[in-house]
């Protein structure tokens, strides 16, 4: 049997500074191919991926649509038959994709695959910005875009990431997945160091964080919906 395709997707506004690192540290998984989906950037995001070269592709876009308009482009142009999303400022451990492979191969009814993760202070930050940060530094459970692997038909099946959404498009789209019984695992290993630096998204649109709550409204609304259109019981 052949080795599944990966295509790892990329999304980068404006992330220069980091993004060398998580190129090679896909690169270095030896995926299928490497897109990496430009938003609008200003800076010489593009021009660093353009000259990495194959397996890394580039994908230029004119204006910042955000990150979820971004991952969609990115699936759009893949080709692989698993694709695995990666933040522009975080790097895979050297157990990322092969200990997920290993549990599709160990069950292939297996839809998605999640492996742990572990948040750093990047280096780049002075002593004082590092130790007035607060977060968790333990290993987690990592469910989040950048920890999981996807097989293609379940990203057609759930649909595209929600481009109304300024933050939250992965809870919702995991949320929308859930309701249809993909069937996902937890491998213990640790696959993805997530960065804490300045500039995180999280950190720099605290205004969006009502997107959390769209999110939770939306899938009240579905449960409610499809509770209204089941058939009584005993039918």
């Amino acid at each position: 049997m052949s080795e599944p395709r990966i295509s790892v997707v990329i999304p980068v506004h404006n992330g220069e500074r980091y993004l060398a690192a998580a190129i090679e540290s896909a690169v270095s998984r030896r995926p299928f191919e490497v897109i990496v989906a430009d938003d609008g950037s200003t800076d010489s995001s593009l021009g660093l991926a353009h000259g990495f070269g194959s397996p890394v592709r580039a994908l230029p876009h004119e204006r910042c649509t955000g990150i979820a308009a971004t991952r969609n482009r990115g699936v759009a142009a893949s080709r692989g038959d698993h694709v695995a999303f990666l933040d522009a400022d975080d790097v895979w451990t050297v157990d990322a994709l092969r200990s997920q492979l290993a549990a599709f191969a160990a069950d292939p009814g297996l839809e998605l695959v999640f492996g742990h993760v572990q948040q750093f202070v990047s280096p780049d930050l002075d002593e004082a910005s590092a130790n007035a940060l607060r977060f968790v530094r333990a290993l987690q459970p990592g469910y989040l875009a950048g920890a999981v692997l996807i097989r293609r038909d379940v990203l057609a099946r759930v649909g595209p990431f929600r481009e109304d959404l300024v933050t939250g498009e992965f809870l919702d789209w995991m949320s929308r997945a859930r309701e249809l019984d993909v069937r996902e695992a937890l491998t213990p290993e640790h696959v993805l160091w997530r960065r804490i630096h300045s500039s995180n998204q999280g950190r720099r649109r605290a205004d969006a964080r009502g997107d959390y709550a769209r999110v939770l409204k939306s899938a009240l609304d579905r449960r409610r919906q499809a509770a209204a259109e089941a058939p009584p019981e005993g039918r």
